[in-house]
């Protein structure tokens, strides 16, 4: 049975080789130090369970911005390969709308690559509008 849960900010850690599938060139040591630091900036993590196995992650920050108001961002949704395309993204979807309306949110967001076809395809399917892209600028350290 599929289920949907936070994660205990205790046991944060637990999502790390789910982000190293998208982020293998991040070591682990450096994964649990910004998760620790994540945590301590209001990062949650919604875990999907089938009956007691973690089989996909789902990180979110609850945020205000002046353009949007109170919203949650999606971060990191990974689902593992076996478990995709099963309709477990579209119920996670409800779940944190539903967690989105009760908390008092207007709406969510969140950044999708642009070569992640697929990625794109779903949140469109999901109601998600394309607003904008986003741009980084990394300094060596």
């Amino acid at each position: 049975m599929i289920t949907f849960n936070f994660i205990d900010s205790k046991n944060i850690h637990s999502i790390i080789p789910f982000l190293q599938l998208l982020h293998s060139n991040i070591s682990e040591e450096t994964l649990k130090e910004r998760l620790s630091a994540m945590v301590k900036q209001n990062y949650q993590c919604i875990g999907i369970y089938d009956d007691k196995e973690l089989i996909g992650i789902c990180g979110i920050w609850t945020l205000i911005k002046y353009y949007v108001g109170k919203h949650i961002e999606l971060d990191n949704v990974i689902v593992l390969p076996k478990y995709q395309s099963s309709g477990i993204g579209t119920k996670l979807m409800n779940y944190i709308d539903n967690y989105s309306k009760e908390i008092g949110c207007v709406g969510n967001e969140l950044n999708c690559y642009v070569h992640n076809e697929e990625g794109n395809k779903f949140w469109e399917k999901e109601g998600y509008k394309k607003i904008g892209y986003h741009f980084q600028k990394k300094f060596l350290t």
